[in-house]
């Protein structure tokens, strides 16, 4: 077990910040600020920096991403029980969300993974599990070793914001290397990834809505809960909340998106100017 299987079961509570720089987050956030749309797929890939070319009004027509079928049902029932609750967090997050913006960005990690932690401890640094995960990222001792935390009875950097945020950006960091899907990332944090990979060879699939069922129930509900946290805090998805294969879709969909918006651009562009030169020729032949 990793980062404490059994977590801490919170009341708790999804486009999407793919591998960026803070350099490329930086060059676009002016205009990002004035249209999230941009924000949001560059923020999915940044090799969506093109956007930056387009106007605004093809921006706000640009799809969506999509919520699985599957989570669809589970987060409105899940959003509406504990609303109340996440209301509460996200007043008090503004803190600690900065602190982990900060340290994910510098590690190129997308930063809504911070809305695990809310999932893990509701944010708390005192958090603790029955079977022995603490801190706001819910590590187990084991595992906060491997990744330079003390931890002893007198000292626990689990405990501490700054240290324990660090060493989980570290730990997400090696599950991504090792399964591609955040999806995968997600439930191994949860549960080890023990349980993933034998998840993997029974279903003879990567596709976490298909090894689901070969996963402990506290592990699928986890990775629902944080898609479930993620739309709470954000109204929309992201590159955590999607598959590898729903990830690619989505790019292909924005791809076709766009060439076709510029088809048409290209064909008004082309009618003005033959509308230009006849205007032109009429005044002319008038003279």
């Amino acid at each position: 077990m990793k980062a404490g299987f059994f977590g801490i079961g919170l009341f708790i509570l999804v486009a999407v910040h793919g591998m960026n720089s803070p350099a490329l987050i930086e060059s676009t956030r002016t205009r990002a600020e004035v249209n999230p749309a941009l924000s949001h797929l560059q923020a999915f890939d940044s090799s969506f920096i093109f956007l930056n070319e387009l106007p605004d009004s093809i921006l706000a027509a640009l799809p969506k991403i999509n919520l699985n079928a599957q989570a669809s049902q589970f987060l409105k029932a899940y959003v509406k029980k504990n609303n109340e609750d996440l209301a509460k967090i996200q007043g008090r997050s503004k803190f600690s969300f900065s602190v982990i913006d900060s340290i994910f960005s510098s590690y190129r990690l997308p930063i809504e993974l911070k809305y695990l932690a809310v999932v893990e401890s509701e944010l708390k640094t005192t958090a603790l599990s029955r079977v022995g995960a603490a801190g706001m990222w819910q590590l187990m001792p084991a595992t906060a070793r491997e990744y330079s935390l003390k931890v002893s009875g007198k000292y626990d950097e689990r405990r501490n914001l700054y240290k324990s945020t660090k060493a989980a950006a570290k730990y997400l960091k090696d599950l991504y290397a090792q399964y591609g899907d955040w999806l995968l990332v997600i439930a191994a944090y949860n549960s080890g990834s023990g349980y993933v990979d034998r998840a993997i060879k029974y279903a003879g699939s990567r596709n976490f809505w298909r090894i689901q069922n070969y996963l402990p129930g506290e592990t699928r509900g986890h990775v629902k809960r944080f898609i479930a946290t993620h739309y709470f805090f954000e109204s929309h998805g992201s590159i955590t909340t999607v598959t590898k294969t729903e990830a690619a879709a989505y790019k292909k969909v924005v791809a076709e998106f766009i060439t076709k918006q510029k088809m048409i651009a290209a064909t008004d562009i082309a009618k003005n100017d033959n509308s230009s030169a006849s205007d032109a020729q009429i005044t002319a032949q008038e003279k």
